[in-house]
């Protein structure tokens, strides 16, 4: 395999305001998916919204759950200011703020929200984590 991820995809309960949600806070939709799904370029991959049920029918797996799921987003950015300015964003395009940004123990700056279904993002300024122009995050080895 190719270690690689492509798409990640949301289970959300309302497909429209997830949608919404994330077109206001920069992401461009696709053309495709129509009313079942919504595609949205995030840099060199993709975000997908899904209806969390019919995600969870196409998985096999129950739909039932709620809390903490284990995982959380991120979003790196270039400057330690543009903490703040992306969480702040973010609460105004509808998320709810979990964690205010504050300078980190490792050198950097962080914060979190969660989008309208609860999904975490963590907004995060690292200065050991370059981003290339387009924003693709290469690992220093």
């Amino acid at each position: 395999m190719e270690p690689r991820i492509s798409l990640i995809t949301l289970g959300v309960a309302d497909l429209t305001r997830a949608r919404a949600f994330y077109e206001r806070m920069g992401f461009k939709a696709s053309s495709v998916g129509g009313d079942e799904v919504a595609f949205l370029q995030a840099g060199p991959l993709a975000l997908s919204l899904f209806p969390r049920e019919n995600l969870a029918a196409d998985a096999g797996v129950a739909a039932a759950g709620s809390g903490f799921h284990g995982i959380a987003l991120a979003h790196n950015v270039r400057t330690q200011g543009e903490v703040d300015a992306v969480i702040a964003e973010a609460v105004g395009a509808g998320g709810a703020l979990v964690k205010p940004a504050r300078d980190a123990p490792w050198g950097g700056r962080s914060g979190y929200f969660a989008d309208p279904d609860g999904h975490l993002w963590e907004v995060a300024w690292n200065p050991h984590f370059a981003l290339a122009e387009d924003g693709a995050l290469t690992l220093p080895r």
